[in-house]
């Protein structure tokens, strides 16, 4: 997908509006019409996209600090259209975990889940995440609750699947999901409570 680097459209925003406002004093409206035009293009491009494609990229890459900063420059996440603001969330989520801030990717997580994502996949990946931070705080009640929406979502990526898979296992391997565990009292780490001797 092309893509104009953030920069140069910040520059040519400047150039067009600029250069049309200028025009339209010096002489006519209407000479500066097309100019003004191009940079009200590139303006509502920039409100309604961000900075969320190349960030991404860069997380991809790795490049945890460059990609921080690249969403930074979208100045206004709340005008973004809504599968962008999902993304934008989940980004700001994936950067928070890695720093171990899992109350500030919760929070981001929390308002990517609030916005209509595109397909189940990303609805899938939201819930997913939330119930890992669930599971790592030992709120498997909610853990649970939150791999349930993910489980029911219909995917149709084969990584996330796996990922389905593998939470799965976790959740059984702590014995939140063995058979005969239900209606019973867990403490934390997935143990059973004894029961008390008379």
């Amino acid at each position: 997908m092309f893509t104009i680097n953030i920069y140069l459209r910040f520059a040519l925003i400047a150039l067009f509006l600029g250069g049309g406002i200028v025009l339209a004093a010096l002489y006519s409206f209407w000479y500066a019409l097309p100019l003004i035009l191009i940079g009200l293009a590139l303006l509502i491009g920039y409100f309604l996209l961000g900075t969320i494609q190349s960030a991404a990229t860069m997380l991809q890459a790795g490049k945890m600090a460059e990609a921080e900063k690249r969403l930074n420059l979208t100045f206004f996440p709340a005008l973004l259209y809504s599968a962008n603001k999902a993304y934008y969330y989940m980004l700001r989520a994936g950067i928070a975990q890695h720093k171990q801030q899992n109350q500030e990717a919760e929070r981001f997580l929390q308002l990517a889940r609030e916005v209509k994502v595109p397909t189940d996949n990303e609805r899938a990946v939201i819930h997913l995440q939330l119930a890992n931070i669930a599971m790592q705080r030992n709120n498997w009640a909610q853990a649970k609750a939150y791999f349930k929406v993910a489980k029911n979502c219909k995917l149709t990526e084969p990584a996330i699947k796996e990922q389905i898979r593998e939470f799965e296992k976790a959740l059984k391997n702590s014995g939140v999901l063995k058979p005969g565990m239900r209606g019973q009292r867990m403490q934390p780490g997935g143990k059973r409570r004894r029961p008390k001797i008379r």
